[in-house]
């Protein structure tokens, strides 16, 4: 079997062992730069290049999409569905995981475990919503934050500044058009 792996980093530890593990079970993986392919679209035909050149056939696409590179290389991974390759981790699910408050939705819809979660548009409503969740302990996120960058937790136990701080803490980590979650555990 032919497969793509779309990788921005080909060096990468994971990249590496998912290529390797093809390898050993007789399949043929190239890693492709996600960034590199075009897209073109023709009533009925579409179709990618890569580095300018007509992309040949693969039979499967794993994707290995970044969060700062989301749009396009769900667009790329979009051409793929559309031309019919099996995708792994479909473009729609990577969307999806990459948006919290659009991931919290779809796993309560289908009754998985969630912690209690409010998001809210401003700041000045984070202590009202603290409030309603029964105090803390909660967490406290950006909406857009990634691997831990804008969390804060207030638990009244760690020694972390209380929650009256978080407003302000929040005014430094984030733009006016942030929006909040605050899961509680």
């Amino acid at each position: 079997m032919k497969i793509a792996i779309l990788s921005r980093g080909r060096k990468l530890y994971s990249t590496r062992r998912l290529r390797e593990a093809a390898e050993q079970r007789g399949h043929t993986p190239r890693v492709l730069d996600t960034l590199k392919f075009g897209i073109d679209n023709e009533q009925g035909e579409p179709d990618l290049t890569y580095r300018g050149k007509p992309l040949s056939s693969y039979d499967a696409v794993i994707p290995r999409i970044g969060a700062s590179i989301t749009l396009y290389g769900t667009a790329v991974v979009r051409q793929f569905e559309q031309m019919g390759v099996f995708c792994v981790n479909p473009s729609h699910a990577i969307s999806v995981s990459r948006d919290k408050l659009r991931a919290l939705q779809v796993l309560s819809r289908h009754q998985l475990g969630i912690p209690k979660t409010l998001f809210v548009r401003h700041s000045k409503e984070i202590l009202p919503g603290i409030e309603r969740m029964g105090g803390p302990p909660v967490v406290v996120k950006l909406l857009e934050g990634t691997q831990g960058v804008g969390v804060i937790l207030d638990d009244n136990t760690t020694g972390c500044p209380p929650m009256r701080s978080i407003p302000g803490r929040i005014s430094l980590m984030c733009s006016t058009k942030s929006v909040f979650g605050m899961p509680s555990w």
